[in-house]
């Protein structure tokens, strides 16, 4: 009997719904504050940066919200993407569990990004927007808005994190080629780059400076918006049709997960691939494991606090209830750029809170050893993103090993790395650093934080 390796789904099959797990919820979000006033406000407040489109898709208590059919169609370009049964792992590690992955790195710019992306863009055209602004970090983003805003003929301007706007040239390229411009952030377009350049000329960067950047420019042109690749419920709500065919597949396999895992920077990756599992918890009591995986050297989920806190460093973003280690930190240059960020999503922060989900951290030495011998068992390069999420697949793996028993793992591997061969390059070179925060630096970074307490 022939080996099952490859779970595919029919076009006709793919997702007509974004599943919007706020409506199943226990507790729900807190709402966000002013910047100034510190009072709650609605989708009105946030007007001049977002179509109202996605504000009200941002607040609404559906469960469900219809994907328009021109998003349906430009997701088939790629869309339903597989899911594969890893045969290879699963012998390498010698464990009884089984291993499966939903790979994303078939879209046009390698990732999980275009799935919100296209839909953003959408919204914006259908409002008249001319131009859109953004951060990126590792590029992924970027990218994926680029090759969306170039579909529907808005112009894109893109603030990407200078240490990755110099580790990763050919995402750049990628964006220059959809027609985007790109700026090493922080830069001197801007006031709010200008002020961390006054103190810090050699920064690197950081996703939250990157933000302020994008968000200043937005804020002050009326033809302007802005586009956010994570953190917020709209982008998390987009993500979901990842796990929506992943449970079509898995069923379609017999299997239905133990536990489920993705890689964690602001939140959509994880989301996208969770929430549609987490249904199963919600609704009919199941106890599938949905892990986030981390980097040590930007730990908010597993060592930060429940808090409000600004999404951008300058502070001129709406303050967020989430896990935080402070919008002024600074996380070291690792290679994954994307995971990159000081806080999380607040729909997932709620959930961690709630002790519905999970966290787990790796150190960045451990995540490329994942990676590579993921690459060798089932012949995909990995992005540096996925690789946290593969040392947690092998740690469930092993464990499972340990005990003797059985286990069912999926994980979302996100992206793939073709573009990302300079830090492989670096890590089989030996030229890789370790980087784990000490607890007095994460004390350091969250006594700096001078943002409302939550109850």
């Amino acid at each position: 009997m022939t080996k099952q390796r490859k779970i595919s789904l029919s076009e006709a099959e793919m997702p007509e719904s974004w599943y919007n797990i706020v409506a199943d919820m226990p507790n729900k979000p807190l709402p966000p504050l002013h910047p100034q006033t510190q009072e709650p406000i609605g989708p009105d407040a946030l007007a001049p940066l977002f179509p109202m489109g996605l504000m009200q898709q941002e607040v609404t208590p559906e469960k469900w919200v219809a994907i328009p059919d021109e998003v349906r169609h430009l997701y088939s370009l790629w869309r339903p993407t597989p899911l594969y049964r890893a045969y290879g792992l699963e012998k390498v590690l010698d464990t009884p569990a089984k291993i499966y992955y939903k790979y994303e790195g078939t879209s046009p710019s390698g990732s999980h990004k275009p799935n919100t992306a296209i839909a953003q863009a959408y919204y914006n055209k259908q409002e008249g927007v001319k131009r859109i602004t953004t951060e990126t970090g590792a590029g992924q983003w970027g990218s994926a808005l680029s090759f969306a805003c170039q579909h529907f003929g808005i112009e894109c301007e893109v603030y990407m994190v200078k240490i990755s706007y110099h580790q990763k040239p050919y995402r750049k390229l990628m964006m220059n080629t959809w027609g985007a411009s790109v700026i090493a952030s922080p830069s001197n377009k801007t006031q709010a780059g200008q002020k961390v350049l006054a103190n810090d000329p050699d920064s690197p960067g950081s996703l939250g400076t990157a933000i302020s950047e994008a968000v200043e420019r937005a804020a002050t042109d009326e033809h302007t918006k802005y586009a956010l690749g994570s953190v917020l419920n709209h982008v998390l709500m987009h993500q979901t049709i990842i796990g929506q065919e992943a449970v079509l597949q898995m069923e379609k396999a017999g299997d239905l997960p133990d536990v489920v895992v993705a890689p964690f920077g602001g939140g959509s990756n994880f989301a996208g691939i969770a929430f549609p599992f987490l249904r199963y918890n919600l609704e009919e009591g199941k106890n599938i494991r949905c892990i986030a995986s981390e980097p040590a050297s930007c730990p908010k989920l597993t060592k930060g606090i429940f808090r409000y806190d600004f999404g951008d460093t300058i502070g001129m973003t709406p303050l967020l209830p989430m896990y935080t280690l402070g919008h002024n930190f600074v996380p070291a240059p690792i290679h994954a750029g994307g995971l990159r960020y000081h806080g999380a999503g607040v729909v997932v922060s709620q959930l961690l809170k709630d002790q519905l989900i999970e966290a787990r951290s790796h150190q960045q030495l451990e995540c490329f050893e994942a990676g590579i011998q993921f690459a060798r068992a089932e012949g995909i390069i990995p992005a540096p993103e996925a690789n946290h999420a593969i040392a947690t697949v092998i740690a469930e793996a092993e464990q499972a090993k340990r005990e003797g028993k059985s286990k069912i793992i999926l994980f979302n591997l996100c992206g793939h790395g073709n573009f990302d061969m300079s830090a492989y390059e670096a890590y089989l070179s030996g030229k890789l650093t370790e980087h784990e925060l000490t607890d007095q630096e994460i004390q350091q970074a969250i006594s700096g934080i001078d943002t409302p307490e939550i109850a």
